[in-house]
């Protein structure tokens, strides 16, 4: 087919405002997908993804479209995740396109990340064609989203198209907006072969699968393929396109979007973001890649049984591969042996990556506090930058920690103001900025510390705004804060895996949380085992664990009270020995229990 007859395109969205849904409805409508096998959410084809209702990777399908022109079409489409945690998922698929599908909520209008993910359509050039869907809903408000697609985007209402990916209601005008307006492949008259890795999986029979975008040339079975990033050679066994399950196909030819198996077998050898050539007539100039994604949050990730160690290594070297924004490195600890401290994007991330290493891998794991990455600076030393409380100086030698803070656009009803700000002044956020949107919603622009916002934060914007509130945030500056490390001990001696760092104020409260539930987690011990919180040499919290008292008096009946003094002296003694040389261990569950919550 002539490459002028193809385009590629992605669907960008907020989440939940419907991609996943007319992605199916336009694999109907072009009969990529026969209606006997179409399931809903089709392209979603993680477990994990179904369950949750959300896109998390990045799906791409070639579709044949036959347009009013009399013309026969390529399409490749790339569904994309609407989450902040996966916004690096939609970069990817962007530098593989020429165009993008910005879809609207009809009831919900213009929310957080279609303002973020519409700004990175339009700095990597794309074309962007605004798409009003579910306007068949009861609530829908076509004049409000037509006003916030020209205030807020600055896209003329008249380019809007309006459609239901649930009942198919304008996907012909979506179809022929694309074969019209998108433009054709880019820089497909490049002397040289080039091709753009925007993903990778692993395969155990097949070694790794690269997912590629063809941008000059071609690529068929028997050549030689070059990685321009480190010169690496492997020949290439299989290539193929989505159709959306892979199909081997002769060649990739320019434009296309298909996969490349190749004899590379170790997953570190391949990256997203590399540029493939041919061996043979090696280009010399790269394509445009992926600027470096820097982690936002981290924590350890130990395995249940010390035995599952190289298992897990697997596992996070797999996973690394299909997720570039997910790094690790090997640590240990004292209270849960050797593991790997991990980092991610965010706490959905982190959910995902450790609910798919216990599926994919069948590796049962335990996972601590998460943090973020502390900037500290010593008396006359370089900074040192700190992802694990454990790693913290001595607070002697520190001159002050800086933390990292996000720049936050909030979007919420009116009627919820009141109660965010609140919310952000607890989390020592402060409001930079308010902007009305619209009669019923307004935009808060907030600066917070990434740390405040990690665990609770989301959750609790959804119950205050009943689920109308969105957020899209991006890092900020480093600021000083009054930060100390707080530990947890038990039994007068400190368990790493419980070390967080906190604000001053907050290291109260959060210590008293912590000390009740080990103390209620904990089972009960045959002398009194103190949980404490300490800042420095201060305690702040403290609890108590249950204690288990054998009856020594039971078999006296009457009798000198003496007897009975003399048994119950004889038992206090032995506890007061026990209390000295006694041991407490922590068993496998409490760590669970305690860091799940």
């Amino acid at each position: 087919m002539d490459v002028s007859l193809t385009r590629n395109f992605c669907i960008i969205a907020h989440v939940d405002h419907g991609k996943t849904t007319l992605s199916d409805r336009l694999l109907e409508h072009t009969r990529t997908v026969t209606q006997r096998v179409l399931t809903a959410q089709h392209l979603d084809a993680m477990d994990l993804e179904r369950e949750r209702g959300i896109t998390i990777k990045s799906h791409p399908v070639m579709m044949v479209y036959n347009a009013q022109d009399g013309h026969a079409y390529k399409l490749n489409l790339m569904d994309t995740p609407g989450h902040v945690d996966f916004s690096y998922e939609v970069s990817r698929s962007l530098a593989a396109c020429e165009g993008a599908l910005l879809l609207i909520d009809a009831a919900q209008g213009v929310e957080a990340q279609t303002v973020a993910n519409a700004h990175l359509a339009f700095a990597q050039g794309l074309k962007v064609i605004p798409v009003i869907n579910k306007i068949d809903l009861p609530s829908a408000d076509l004049d409000m989203c037509t006003t916030q697609l020209e205030d807020i985007l600055m896209i003329p209402a008249e380019d809007a198209i309006l459609a239901s990916g649930k009942s198919g209601i304008g996907i012909v005008d979506i179809l022929e907006a694309v074969v019209k307006q998108v433009p054709p492949p880019r820089w497909h008259n490049h002397p040289h072969t080039r091709a753009l890795v925007f993903d990778s999986i692993y395969d155990a029979y097949r070694g790794v699968i690269a997912h590629a975008r063809v941008f000059s040339g071609s690529l068929k079975a028997g050549t030689q393929l070059q990685l321009m990033s480190t010169n690496t050679k492997s020949d290439i066994k299989e290539v193929g396109i989505f159709t959306p399950k892979m199909t081997k196909v002769p060649e990739l030819a320019a434009g296309d979007v298909g996969y490349i198996v190749s004899t590379i077998k170790d997953t570190a050898e391949i990256k997203t973001g590399d540029t493939i050539t041919t061996a043979i007539r090696p280009a010399t100039e790269m394509l445009p890649g992926y600027k470096e994604v820097r982690p936002m949050v981290f924590c350890g990730i130990y395995p249940l049984e010390s035995s599952d160690y190289e298992k897990l290594k697997a596992a996070l070297g797999r996973l690394r591969l299909n997720d570039a924004a997910f790094v690790y490195q090997s640590e240990s600890s004292l209270a849960l042996g050797f593991g790997f401290r991990c980092g991610f994007l965010g706490l959905l991330h982190m959910e995902i990556i450790q609910e798919r290493v216990r599926r994919e891998h069948d590796v049962e794991i335990i996972s601590t506090y998460p943090s973020v990455v502390y900037h500290v600076y010593q008396h006359g030393k370089d900074m040192l930058q700190v992802d694990n409380p454990v790693m913290l100086p001595d607070p002697g030698t520190i001159d002050e920690i800086r933390e990292p803070t996000i720049q936050a656009a909030i979007h919420i009803p009116n009627t919820s103001m009141g109660d965010i700000m609140s919310l952000v002044m607890e989390k020592r956020g402060t409001i930079d900025n308010t902007d009305t949107l619209d009669a019923t919603r307004v935009m808060l622009t907030c600066t917070l510390p990434l740390n405040e916002i990690l665990v609770d934060f989301n959750d609790r914007l959804k119950s205050i705004t009943r689920g109308y509130g969105s957020m899209d945030y991006e890092l900020g500056e480093y600021k000083a804060g009054d930060l100390v490390k707080m530990e947890i001990l038990i039994n007068g001696e400190p368990v790493d895996a419980f070390s967080s760092i906190v604000h001053r104020e907050k290291a109260p409260g959060k210590g008293k949380d912590l000390c009740e539930k080990l103390a209620d987690i904990i089972p009960p011990q045959m002398f009194k085992v103190a949980v404490q919180a300490a800042v420095g040499g201060n305690i702040v919290a403290r609890d108590n664990v249950r204690v288990m008292r054998k009856d020594v008096t039971a078999k006296c009946y009457g009798g000198d009270i003496s007897r009975k003094r003399k048994l119950l002296d004889k038992q206090k003694e032995g506890k007061k020995k026990m209390k000295q040389i006694g041991r407490v261990s922590i068993p496998p569950d409490a760590f669970i229990q305690v860091l799940k919550n």
